[in-house]
């Protein structure tokens, strides 16, 4: 344990003590774009967070490199060829740069998915792939190579983009982020406690890492922030955090998982990423339905994310981040949980349950003010739709839609 507490701490430390100068440079460069009409922040600040968390992921992976024994499991060549460092290091790369020119000068939607493809690919080249699917019933599905490859950078695209998607509020995208490193990182390493395989993994690593990462980041993006992670962090933790999923088939022995404990270790790379990435998931999925649904691209502008209904009920810009934490905790932990500690299958639909009426509650200040949404918060800022804002406009579901690129973070 002491090895991933050095690794979290030094990427922590780089990050942290980096930002600042990534803000100096992001100004000078002029990456502080105006404020638009989607934006909740009312202060013209500067992108280019990522950029810090990048360097903080290098060094995370140059000291775990570097240890006896965490260094051992890097370099095994039965998950990556025993080149992880490389992949990741490599992948990474690639993600800042296309994140970097996306928040300096803008970039099309669809050249930004070929970058995520080609960090995907980079992943599956180095053989950092899944190389089963669980079943519930405790068997797994072998994929042969078309079928890794194709599932495999799949899940790394869809968890790039549904970080991406969630990074409007300060301190929102690296919070839900380093939650869900956190359930991961226990996860793994109270599994291969039990299977008497040790708490070593390069999930265990790679998820610790992510934790330093988003904990040094921070004190710097929390409401009100100095600086966003941009494009250029967002795309690149929710890639640090699918490679970790990634990892799960390749470094953990399930074959006497299901008997030992329950179900749910075996299950679980399918349920902790749904768990974890839930609020994430729900808003891109609601975002593209929403959008499409009127006539409009699936990567078109509005302000009807969840955090944006949020603080159109009343809730603050802090509250909200708070809740959206709460969310991804109490789904994260309770799938943890259900693994760990043998709970029955029957508790988790309870806890969804629960889940909704939290949702609900989150609308009382709405209906105690009896102001249609006029309590206080950011949301008091609502305006009419743009005069460009097209179809989308006219969803009464969501107010003060505004024709804007969302693909780039409005914070965080």
């Amino acid at each position: 344990m002491r090895e991933y507490l050095l690794m979290a701490s030094v990427a922590a430390v780089v990050t942290y003590l980096l930002v600042p100068l990534v803000r100096v440079f992001a100004l000078r460069i002029g990456a502080a774009p105006e404020i638009r009409e989607r934006d909740v922040h009312t202060v013209r600040t500067p992108r280019l967070g990522g950029l810090a968390m990048y360097a903080g992921m290098l060094a995370g992976l140059f000291v775990a490199s570097r240890l006896d024994h965490i260094g051992e499991k890097l370099a095994d060549p039965r998950m990556g060829d025993g080149h992880t460092v490389i992949a990741l290091a490599l992948a990474g790369g690639v993600i800042v740069v296309i994140g970097f020119l996306d928040d300096w000068w803008g970039m099309d939607a669809f050249v930004k998915l070929g970058g995520q493809i080609a960090a995907a690919g980079l992943l599956v080249a180095f053989k950092l792939t899944l190389l089963w699917i669980p079943l519930p019933n405790g068997q797994t599905v072998s994929l042969d190579n078309t079928l890794t490859t194709i599932i495999t950078i799949m899940v790394v695209v869809v968890a790039i983009n549904a970080v991406n998607f969630v990074d409007g509020l300060d301190g929102l995208a690296a919070g839900i982020v380093c939650i869900a490193a956190m359930a991961t990182f226990a996860w793994t390493v109270a599994l291969t406690d039990s299977l008497d395989q040790g708490r070593l993994s390069i999930t265990a690593a790679i998820t610790a890492i992510l934790i330093g990462m988003c904990l040094g980041f921070l004190p710097h993006n929390f409401h009100p922030a100095k600086i966003f992670m941009g494009d250029t962090g967002a795309m690149l933790i929710g890639l640090v955090l699918a490679t970790s999923v990634v990892t799960v088939t390749g470094t953990v022995d399930y074959n006497g998982a299901a008997g030992d404990i329950n179900r749910f270790p075996v299950v679980l790379p399918i349920l902790l990423p749904l768990a974890v990435m839930v609020l994430p998931l729900a808003d891109l999925i609601m975002a593209v339905v929403r959008r499409t649904s009127y006539g409009k691209s699936p990567f078109a502008p509005d302000r009807g994310h969840l955090h944006h209904r949020l603080l159109q009920i009343g809730h603050s810009h802090r509250r909200t981040v708070l809740i959206m934490y709460a969310w991804t905790f109490l789904f994260a932990a309770t799938v943890v949980g259900l693994s760990v500690g043998g709970v029955p299958l029957i508790v988790f639909p309870v806890v969804v349950l629960l889940a909704l009426a939290v949702l609900v509650m989150m609308g009382l200040p709405l209906w105690r003010s009896g102001r249609g949404g006029r309590g206080g918060g950011v949301h008091a800022t609502r305006r009419g739709p743009a005069p460009d804002a097209g179809p989308a406009a006219e969803d009464p579901s969501v107010p003060g839609t505004a024709g804007a690129s969302h693909v780039t973070a409005t914070s965080g």
